[in-house]
């Protein structure tokens, strides 16, 4: 979870819990009343809970290939990531030869 979407949670559910008791303070809360401020309260609480226990999404892995060998029929020096799948960071420094069809040097993202 983001940390927008974490700080909104958190506000939300701090507004859900002390809005609550605004019930007994406009008016005399009937059965109905009373049990609406109970859901209420409990869905806020159980939100600010939820919320407070989200950790970061990570940004993925770190890729990083440095001074690779030759790549020849196809092969590669550096790093695939077909399709551009996966998330984080790729570099590529210093790779070697790349010589034949299909053969990469650096990082490759095709499928």
């Amino acid at each position: 979870m983001s940390q927008g979407w974490k700080i909104t949670v958190v506000v939300l559910a701090v507004v859900g819990v002390l809005s609550t008791p605004l019930v007994w303070l406009f008016d005399s809360p009937g059965a109905g009343q009373l049990a609406g401020a109970t859901v209420q309260a409990a869905a806020g609480i159980a939100a600010l809970v939820w919320a407070l226990f989200q950790r970061p999404s990570s940004a993925g892995p770190i890729d990083k290939a440095v001074r690779t060998g030759k790549a020849s029929r196809s092969g590669i020096t550096g790093i695939r990531r077909p399709g551009g799948r996966g998330r984080g960071s790729a570099t590529a420094e210093r790779t070697g030869e790349a010589r034949g069809k299909k053969s990469v040097s650096g990082i490759d993202y095709s499928n």
